[in-house]
């Protein structure tokens, strides 16, 4: 099975993007949304969040406290790496498990921190979703009814888009639906014949 990364600074329009390749039929797998599953349903998980931030990472009916761990990381990367190192080798075993399980050409796992935890090995292909700053900004405070400054800490818990993209093996500038859509469409074409002649190499 043929793996594919799909990340991007907050804002860039991820889900957008991914929304358009589950269209054609590609497997998708939300890091972000496995990640708060697993945080409100794996009591190992529950038991090292609370070890490290105290009782009030979870609510009195036991769900994460999103606000509450929110705060605590919103400044400090050292927390947040914290919080990605008890999380994502959870995530990692719960991916490769729902992998096997689906029957697309490939699959996507959209991901914003691919690059920043180290993990573009684990990738056969890398997309990066991009788009101008102050678009982002504009995206995300409409979304979480956030501030501009809240949006531009966020964004310094993440790498530069243009790292990014000099990594990644394929750019889907998300400005304009149409022409993304149409990006999309083409690296789709891309991969699949890039899977076929794999597989034809693969039976000489």
């Amino acid at each position: 099975m043929i793996i594919v990364g799909l990340t991007g600074g907050i804002g860039s329009g991820k889900s957008t993007v991914a929304e358009f390749f589950s269209k054609l039929d590609v497997s998708i797998y939300v890091a972000d949304v496995e990640a708060k599953k697993i945080m409100n349903t794996s009591k190992s998980i529950r038991k090292r969040l609370i070890n490290e931030f105290g009782s009030e990472a979870y609510t009195e009916d036991q769900q994460l406290n999103r606000a509450y761990l929110a705060a605590i990381v919103f400044n400090d990367k050292d927390k947040l790496d914290t919080i990605n190192s008890i999380i994502h080798p959870k995530i990692d075993k719960h991916f490769s498990k729902w992998v096997q399980k689906q029957n697309s050409p490939y699959v996507i796992q959209e991901n914003a921190i691919i690059f920043e935890n180290n993990n573009a090995e684990k990738f056969d292909y890398i997309i990066a979703v991009t788009a101008p700053i102050e678009v982002r900004i504009k995206r995300v405070i409409k979304r979480d009814l956030t501030t501009k400054k809240n949006v531009i800490a966020r964004m310094k818990n993440q790498w530069d888009e243009a790292k990014k993209n000099k990594l990644a093996d394929y750019v889907i500038h998300n400005t304009n639906l149409a022409d993304t859509k149409k990006q999309v469409e083409f690296i789709h074409k891309k991969l699949l014949k890039l899977i076929k002649e794999k597989k034809l190499l693969n039976n000489c």
